[in-house]
């Protein structure tokens, strides 16, 4: 499993866009759930929360979309998927800041 950490100014909002851009990005790589969101914590004006992707779901978006992947910034793999993915969420109307968080 792959976990990353989203930050935000404006949970409300990007909380539901985010839970609904995953749902989509599961559907096209044909995969039922694949993704659980942690609680928020707030802080300085911020909000911090967890996503947890599974490594079926992981491996199905670096398959589906390894085209637009290998375009992303980033000097590695990991780099090159925050990047992606922050990208997506952009695209659906969220501006978050995406990390990965290592175990």
């Amino acid at each position: 499993m792959t976990y990353f950490e989203i930050s935000t100014t404006k949970y409300a909002e990007d909380i539901k866009i985010i839970q609904v851009a995953m749902t989509k990005m599961s559907a096209l790589c044909n995969i039922n759930g694949g993704f659980k969101l942690g609680q928020p914590v707030s802080k300085f004006g911020w909000t911090f929360f967890q996503i947890l992707i599974d490594q079926d779901l992981y491996f199905g978006i670096q398959d589906k979309f390894s085209d637009m992947i290998k375009k992303c910034k980033g000097s590695n793999p990991d780099e090159k998927f925050i990047d992606f993915i922050t990208r997506y969420f952009e695209s659906r109307g969220s501006k978050v800041k995406v990390k990965l968080i290592k175990d």
